[in-house]
């Protein structure tokens, strides 16, 4: 994935949350060379990759399958340094763009849409092998609970949530017609190394072609503290 695309989405997710009222934390406006002056009083946001995380899953079609996210807060439960024993992220999922099938082992989550276009959430139950299972969906959506067919694409309009529970596999696309989609996400701590199942074999961090000067660091990139 080319630098230049990451900072055009960094810039154009920026934008989406200005529109919608969101202001981020102050960590996610540091440049390159500010980074390189943060002392250990920040190893919270290294140790626990708060930031920016920009992802073509490693097919090299962003504008089709990818997603843009920032993890604002969030726990470990691999360091007993952090007791936060919750995460919560912001995410951009443009329209015509598609995020793969797939699972977390221990997190559960809320996926909430902020505002902008439809979200569409396809749900599958895990059979237990890593396959679909033909078995209806329960579906727990503010407040509400019933179940689905397996496959059936839930629709999340602005304001509405959705709650993803361990081995309840899920996708994310945008209604066509609808426009761009900020998503947020509350959730158990996060662990994208270890905790993720994809349903087809997917990367889940880019190979990045420094075609220009970076905009801002990558979770995964900042310099170690001096």
């Amino acid at each position: 994935m080319k630098r230049s695309k990451i900072n055009q989405c960094i810039r154009e997710m920026e934008q989406l949350a200005e529109q919608h009222g969101f202001v981020l934390p102050p960590f996610c406006n540091w440049t390159p060379d500010e980074w390189e002056t943060k002392s250990h009083e920040y190893d919270e946001i290294r140790d626990n990759m708060l930031g920016w995380d920009i992802t073509d899953y490693g097919l090299g079609d962003f504008d089709k399958v990818g997603f843009a996210l920032v993890t604002i807060r969030n726990g470990n439960q691999n360091n007993p340094k952090y007791k936060k024993v919750y995460a919560e992220k912001l995410l951009m999922l443009k329209e015509g763009q598609h995020s793969p099938m797939h699972f977390h082992w221990k997190k559960s989550e809320d996926i909430i849409n902020r505002g902008g276009g439809i979200l569409i959430i396809h749900l599958y139950n895990d059979k237990g092998d890593g396959s679909f299972d033909d078995s209806d969906v329960l579906v727990n959506s503010d407040g509400r609970s019933y179940y689905v067919k397996a496959g059936t694409g839930v629709e999340l309009r602005p304001g509405e949530s959705i709650t993803l529970w361990p081995h309840q596999y899920h996708d994310f696309d945008v209604k066509e017609g609808t426009g761009d989609v900020l998503i947020g996400e509350v959730s158990m701590c996060n662990d994208d190394n270890t905790d993720n199942r994809f349903y087809e074999e997917v990367g889940r961090f880019p190979q990045i072609e420094e075609d220009e000067a970076p905009y801002r660091l990558l979770c995964n990139e900042y310099p170690e503290a001096k």
